[in-house]
């Protein structure tokens, strides 16, 4: 089933969704105990487009999600959405966090009509929706199931679905399919790409895995150690739609994944000269990936 107007009300392209952020700074604590933890951050995330941000462990891109979202505000800088400054959470920009958000107590269904209820449009026609977003997601035959019944895989579907049916001009995905193991990680990235590209709605996404965020990709912004800024802007030119073994044997993809490590090495280093375990572990692994060559790629399923 395509998804479409008649299914639950997406646009295939909107006007809509464009949010930019002007010299961004956020820091915790006061005088002498002050932490800065963004610093200086300025990028745009294109409506319409799948944006990945990657950067060293701990290096605040969390906290970027929860300024984007709302939730928190900056220190200095603005975060402005297709013009107007970004003050608190709305429901034009929703978030899937790496936790597993679904209420247990609600089955599939339930939990993907949580915010039509909540904000008291529990129509025929959501239900509609509803029901549409579960096949689409490959959960048609699980809509009385609850959470623990489900698959690791399937709740990142059903919390998807839960999202999309809000239609949000904008959805920020915080490495949501970190849990998973390999095979149903390489899964979700194909399944998740090919909503996109039927959806074309604003999609950023957070992850510390070079894999995934070459295979999503419109956009990869690489950031810096803590405090955070921009280290780097690339374009991921790499046609859609895109199956894993396209990409991964594909010499530009390779050259953009070893371009984003370098870069990722360069600012490990200097968060390992500083004593980080994550640092150290991810240098381990660069040093590793490197000497096996260029060309390494996820595990096939």
């Amino acid at each position: 089933m395509a998804i479409n107007e008649s299914t639950y009300g997406a646009r295939p392209l909107t006007t809509a969704g464009e949010i930019s952020l002007e010299n961004v700074a956020k820091s915790y604590g006061s005088g002498p105990f002050t932490k800065p933890v963004v610093q200086d951050c300025s990028f745009v995330i294109e409506r319409n487009k799948l944006t990945v941000m990657i950067g060293p462990s701990g290096c605040g891109k969390s906290t970027l999600i929860r300024l984007l979202a709302g939730f928190e505000r900056p220190t200095g800088g603005a975060i402005r959405m297709d013009g107007k400054t970004v003050t608190r959470p709305g429901k034009d920009r929703l978030v899937v966090f790496q936790e597993s958000a679904l209420f247990p107590w609600m089955n599939t269904f339930d939990n993907i009509m949580y915010g039509p209820r909540a904000r008291q449009e529990d129509t025929p026609q959501t239900r509609d929706r509803a029901k549409a977003l579960l096949e689409k997601v490959g959960l048609k035959a699980f809509r009385t199931k609850y959470p623990t019944q489900l698959s690791g895989g399937m709740q990142r579907r059903a919390e998807l679905a839960r999202a999309m049916i809000n239609n949000p001009e904008m959805m920020i995905l915080d490495e949501p399919f970190r849990g998973l193991d390999a095979m149903s990680k390489e899964l979700m990235w194909e399944y998740y790409a090919g909503l996109f590209e039927e959806w074309h709605r604003t999609n950023f996404f957070v992850t510390t895995d070079i894999d995934e965020a070459i295979f999503l990709a419109d956009r990869l912004i690489v950031m810096t150690n803590i405090p955070t800024r921009v280290r780097a802007v690339i374009d991921v030119d790499i046609p859609r739609p895109r199956r894993l073994s396209d990409v991964f044997d594909n010499d530009h993809a390779n050259q953009i994944k070893m371009q984003a490590l370098s870069l990722l090495h360069e600012e490990a280093m200097k968060s390992f000269s500083g004593g980080s375990r994550a640092a150290a572990d991810f240098v381990e692994a660069y040093s590793k990936r490197t000497a096996a060559g260029s060309g390494s790629q996820p595990a096939s399923h």
